[in-house]
């Protein structure tokens, strides 16, 4: 009895799921996953491509940047303006016409001032309601009674 259940399933699978159709309809499918997953894998890797190549231009357009800026201060450090600056700030000369004024050092007395002069305390803004903030926001001006 079970020797013949089994071999009546097998029939009915073998005529009713193993057909011609079916097999093609499974084939199509394997190769249309395989074909999905193919195409996810590509994208992701020119996905990662396309980052190497963003990373890489990034890093070109730095290089050039300061290629750019060194050859502005080598320019500038081979200018007469530089030189004279240099001839002034080392040496203490000055061009014709031009006057040299050397002060002393700040005393303490002066130094005490000049931080005793520093205000300490930041004056706080005043803080609108926020009705007032708003018509302030939409309509651009302050409004009549705030002015």
């Amino acid at each position: 009895m079970q020797n013949r259940n089994i071999k009546r399933l097998i029939y009915h699978i073998r005529h009713e799921y193993l057909t011609s159709n079916n097999l093609v309809l499974a084939v199509a499918l394997v190769i249309a996953i395989s074909w999905a997953i193919a195409s996810v894998q590509a994208v992701e890797r020119n996905y990662q491509l396309q980052r190497v190549i963003d990373q890489k231009r990034r890093q070109l357009q730095l290089a050039e940047l300061q290629t750019d800026n060194l050859q502005y201060e080598q320019r500038y450090y081979n200018s007469d303006e530089y030189r004279i600056l240099e001839l002034k700030r080392r040496l203490g000369l000055a061009q014709p016409g031009e006057k040299v004024l050397i002060l002393p050092p700040n005393s303490a007395k002066a130094k005490k001032i000049d931080q005793d002069a520093q205000p300490t305390v930041q004056p706080t803004p005043v803080k609108q309601p926020p009705f007032q903030q708003w018509m302030e926001f939409l309509f651009g001006d302050k409004p009549e009674s705030a002015q």
